[in-house]
Protein backbone atom coordinates (compact mmCIF):
# COMPACT_ATOMS: atom_id res chain seq x y z
CA UNK A 1 0.00 0.00 0.00
CA UNK A 2 1.84 3.12 -0.66
CA UNK A 3 0.77 5.64 1.96
CA UNK A 4 1.95 8.86 -0.18
CA UNK A 5 -1.11 8.43 -2.20
CA UNK A 6 -3.18 9.01 1.19
CA UNK A 7 -1.70 12.92 0.94
CA UNK A 8 -3.53 13.57 -2.21
CA UNK A 9 -7.12 14.10 -0.25
CA UNK A 10 -7.75 17.15 0.73
CA UNK A 11 -8.09 19.00 4.35
CA UNK A 12 -8.15 22.15 5.35
CA UNK A 13 -6.86 23.06 8.98
CA UNK A 14 -8.90 24.66 12.05
CA UNK A 15 -8.85 24.81 15.92
CA UNK A 16 -11.42 22.45 17.47
CA UNK A 17 -11.84 23.61 20.84
CA UNK A 18 -14.46 23.34 23.76
CA UNK A 19 -14.59 23.85 27.54
CA UNK A 20 -15.82 21.75 30.89
CA UNK A 21 -18.19 22.56 32.65
CA UNK A 22 -15.60 24.83 35.42
CA UNK A 23 -15.38 26.88 32.42
CA UNK A 24 -12.04 25.40 31.74
CA UNK A 25 -10.97 25.87 27.76
CA UNK A 26 -8.61 23.98 25.26
CA UNK A 27 -8.59 23.02 22.06
CA UNK A 28 -6.26 21.27 19.17
CA UNK A 29 -5.15 21.44 15.64
CA UNK A 30 -8.02 19.42 13.64
CA UNK A 31 -7.66 18.54 9.96
CA UNK A 32 -11.17 16.87 10.49
CA UNK A 33 -14.16 19.33 10.36
CA UNK A 34 -17.07 18.53 7.51
CA UNK A 35 -20.34 19.51 6.56
CA UNK A 36 -22.70 16.39 6.88
CA UNK A 37 -25.87 17.81 6.19
CA UNK A 38 -28.14 20.60 5.55
CA UNK A 39 -31.22 20.44 7.21
CA UNK A 40 -30.49 21.07 9.99
CA UNK A 41 -26.94 22.02 9.87
CA UNK A 42 -24.66 19.33 11.08
CA UNK A 43 -21.08 19.28 11.32
CA UNK A 44 -18.48 16.22 12.15
CA UNK A 45 -15.38 16.71 13.93
CA UNK A 46 -12.07 14.35 15.04
CA UNK A 47 -10.76 14.23 18.69
CA UNK A 48 -8.14 12.00 19.74
CA UNK A 49 -9.68 9.90 22.79
CA UNK A 50 -6.70 11.02 24.98
CA UNK A 51 -6.86 14.53 24.14
CA UNK A 52 -8.53 16.55 26.94
CA UNK A 53 -10.40 18.40 24.32
CA UNK A 54 -12.76 14.86 23.62
CA UNK A 55 -13.11 15.25 27.63
CA UNK A 56 -14.38 18.77 27.62
CA UNK A 57 -16.70 18.32 24.63
CA UNK A 58 -17.53 15.05 26.23
CA UNK A 59 -18.45 16.61 29.43
CA UNK A 60 -20.06 19.78 27.98
CA UNK A 61 -21.65 18.92 24.98
CA UNK A 62 -20.61 21.73 22.51
CA UNK A 63 -17.40 22.18 20.22
CA UNK A 64 -16.46 25.33 18.59
CA UNK A 65 -14.60 25.57 15.07
CA UNK A 66 -12.01 28.31 14.65
CA UNK A 67 -11.04 28.21 10.74
CA UNK A 68 -6.79 28.92 10.74
CA UNK A 69 -6.09 31.72 7.80
CA UNK A 70 -3.24 30.67 5.66
CA UNK A 71 -1.83 33.75 6.60
CA UNK A 72 0.48 31.67 9.73
CA UNK A 73 3.63 30.29 10.76
CA UNK A 74 4.72 27.37 12.69
CA UNK A 75 5.25 29.28 16.12
CA UNK A 76 1.56 30.20 16.01
CA UNK A 77 0.73 26.62 14.99
CA UNK A 78 3.08 24.52 17.69
CA UNK A 79 1.22 25.24 20.65
CA UNK A 80 -1.78 23.80 19.57
CA UNK A 81 -0.52 21.30 17.69
CA UNK A 82 2.36 19.39 19.90
CA UNK A 83 1.42 20.75 23.35
CA UNK A 84 -1.18 19.26 25.77
CA UNK A 85 -3.70 21.17 27.28
CA UNK A 86 -3.21 18.55 30.57
CA UNK A 87 -0.02 20.43 31.16
CA UNK A 88 -0.12 23.90 28.81
CA UNK A 89 -2.99 26.87 29.41
CA UNK A 90 -3.27 27.21 25.32
CA UNK A 91 -5.67 30.23 25.58
CA UNK A 92 -2.48 32.01 27.71
CA UNK A 93 -0.53 32.31 24.63
CA UNK A 94 -3.45 33.33 22.46
CA UNK A 95 -3.98 37.23 22.48
CA UNK A 96 -7.75 37.52 21.26
CA UNK A 97 -10.64 35.05 21.60
CA UNK A 98 -13.77 35.38 22.94
CA UNK A 99 -16.43 33.23 24.14
CA UNK A 100 -19.16 32.16 21.91
CA UNK A 101 -23.16 31.34 22.79
CA UNK A 102 -22.43 28.05 23.51
CA UNK A 103 -19.46 28.24 25.70
CA UNK A 104 -16.77 27.31 23.39
CA UNK A 105 -13.85 29.76 22.82
CA UNK A 106 -13.61 31.18 19.56
CA UNK A 107 -10.17 32.18 18.32
CA UNK A 108 -10.35 35.66 16.71
CA UNK A 109 -6.51 36.04 15.41
CA UNK A 110 -5.07 34.20 12.50
CA UNK A 111 -9.20 32.89 11.72
CA UNK A 112 -11.08 33.50 9.15
CA UNK A 113 -14.28 31.68 10.08
CA UNK A 114 -15.95 30.22 12.87
CA UNK A 115 -19.05 28.06 13.73
CA UNK A 116 -20.15 26.46 17.07
CA UNK A 117 -22.53 23.06 17.82
CA UNK A 118 -23.68 21.43 20.19
CA UNK A 119 -23.45 17.97 20.47
CA UNK A 120 -25.14 15.33 19.16
CA UNK A 121 -23.86 12.07 18.63
CA UNK A 122 -20.46 10.24 19.53
CA UNK A 123 -19.23 7.75 17.72
CA UNK A 124 -15.82 5.89 18.74
CA UNK A 125 -14.33 4.47 15.88
CA UNK A 126 -11.13 3.19 17.74
CA UNK A 127 -8.21 5.87 18.84
CA UNK A 128 -10.49 8.78 18.06
CA UNK A 129 -13.94 10.05 18.79
CA UNK A 130 -16.21 11.37 16.03
CA UNK A 131 -18.52 14.08 17.32
CA UNK A 132 -21.35 15.06 14.96
CA UNK A 133 -23.00 18.13 16.59
CA UNK A 134 -25.67 20.58 15.38
CA UNK A 135 -24.71 24.35 13.85
CA UNK A 136 -25.79 27.34 16.45
CA UNK A 137 -24.13 29.85 15.30
CA UNK A 138 -21.07 30.63 12.45
CA UNK A 139 -19.59 33.74 10.86
CA UNK A 140 -16.95 35.25 9.15
CA UNK A 141 -14.08 36.56 11.50
CA UNK A 142 -11.33 38.25 8.57
CA UNK A 143 -13.56 36.87 5.42
CA UNK A 144 -10.95 38.46 3.17
CA UNK A 145 -8.13 35.90 4.24
CA UNK A 146 -7.72 32.47 2.39
CA UNK A 147 -8.14 29.44 4.73
CA UNK A 148 -5.22 27.29 5.14
CA UNK A 149 -5.27 23.82 3.55
CA UNK A 150 -3.16 20.98 4.83
CA UNK A 151 -1.27 20.53 1.88
CA UNK A 152 -0.43 24.28 1.84
CA UNK A 153 1.05 23.67 5.99
CA UNK A 154 3.04 20.69 5.01
CA UNK A 155 4.46 21.77 2.19
CA UNK A 156 5.00 25.39 2.18
CA UNK A 157 4.94 26.18 5.57
CA UNK A 158 6.66 22.56 6.29
CA UNK A 159 4.72 21.30 9.10
CA UNK A 160 4.88 17.84 10.41
CA UNK A 161 1.33 16.07 11.60
CA UNK A 162 0.85 15.61 15.31
CA UNK A 163 0.74 12.08 17.00
CA UNK A 164 -2.76 12.63 17.63
CA UNK A 165 -3.52 13.81 14.30
CA UNK A 166 -5.91 11.17 11.97
CA UNK A 167 -3.38 11.28 9.19
CA UNK A 168 -0.51 10.57 11.77
CA UNK A 169 1.05 8.01 10.00
CA UNK A 170 4.21 6.29 12.06
CA UNK A 171 6.51 5.31 8.94
CA UNK A 172 5.68 8.79 6.73
CA UNK A 173 6.49 11.14 9.62
CA UNK A 174 9.87 9.21 10.49
CA UNK A 175 10.64 9.84 6.76
CA UNK A 176 9.67 13.66 7.21
CA UNK A 177 12.07 13.56 10.60
CA UNK A 178 14.63 11.58 8.64
CA UNK A 179 18.32 12.99 7.82
CA UNK A 180 19.20 15.26 4.37
CA UNK A 181 22.15 15.74 2.76
CA UNK A 182 24.13 19.04 3.04
CA UNK A 183 25.16 21.38 5.98
CA UNK A 184 28.18 19.37 7.21
CA UNK A 185 26.67 19.73 10.96
CA UNK A 186 25.31 17.02 13.10
CA UNK A 187 21.38 17.95 12.95
CA UNK A 188 18.95 18.25 16.31
CA UNK A 189 15.88 17.11 16.55
CA UNK A 190 12.81 18.56 19.24
CA UNK A 191 11.86 15.78 21.42
CA UNK A 192 8.33 17.16 21.96
CA UNK A 193 7.06 17.87 18.35
CA UNK A 194 9.96 16.52 16.30
CA UNK A 195 11.18 19.76 14.59
CA UNK A 196 14.55 19.41 12.66
CA UNK A 197 17.54 21.99 13.47
CA UNK A 198 19.41 21.58 10.31
CA UNK A 199 22.70 23.62 10.86
CA UNK A 200 22.62 24.28 7.02
CA UNK A 201 19.29 26.15 7.34
CA UNK A 202 19.06 27.97 10.84
CA UNK A 203 16.24 29.67 11.87
CA UNK A 204 16.01 33.04 10.17
CA UNK A 205 13.02 34.04 11.35
CA UNK A 206 14.19 33.35 15.37
CA UNK A 207 17.62 35.09 14.33
CA UNK A 208 19.91 31.95 13.76
CA UNK A 209 21.47 32.48 10.50
CA UNK A 210 21.80 29.77 8.00
CA UNK A 211 25.25 27.58 8.78
CA UNK A 212 24.96 27.98 12.95
CA UNK A 213 26.04 25.01 14.09
CA UNK A 214 23.43 23.77 17.10
CA UNK A 215 26.02 24.15 19.61
CA UNK A 216 26.82 27.87 18.39
CA UNK A 217 23.16 28.68 19.26
CA UNK A 218 22.23 30.75 22.28
CA UNK A 219 20.57 28.66 25.29
CA UNK A 220 17.25 30.94 25.13
CA UNK A 221 16.62 29.85 21.83
CA UNK A 222 13.33 28.08 21.58
CA UNK A 223 11.87 25.91 18.94
CA UNK A 224 9.89 27.65 16.34
CA UNK A 225 7.14 24.79 16.32
CA UNK A 226 6.63 24.11 20.02
CA UNK A 227 8.46 26.78 21.87
CA UNK A 228 10.21 24.21 24.25
CA UNK A 229 13.98 25.58 24.79
CA UNK A 230 17.35 23.94 22.97
CA UNK A 231 17.75 21.55 26.16
CA UNK A 232 15.42 19.22 25.35
CA UNK A 233 16.77 18.59 21.29
CA UNK A 234 18.79 16.08 20.73
CA UNK A 235 21.52 14.59 18.11
CA UNK A 236 19.49 13.11 15.09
Amino acid sequence: MNIESFFKITYGLYILSSRNKEGKLNGHVSNTVLQVTAKPVKFLVASHKDNLTSDYIKESGVFAVSVIQQDVDLEFMGPWGFKSGKTTDKFTEVVNYRIGKTGAPILMDKAVAFLECNLLETIDVGSHLLFIGEAVDADFIQKDKQPLTYSYYRNVIKGISPEHSPTYIEERVAEEKGDSPGGGHQKYQCTVCGFIYDPAEGDPDGGIPPGTPFEDIPDDWMCPVCGVTKSDFVPL
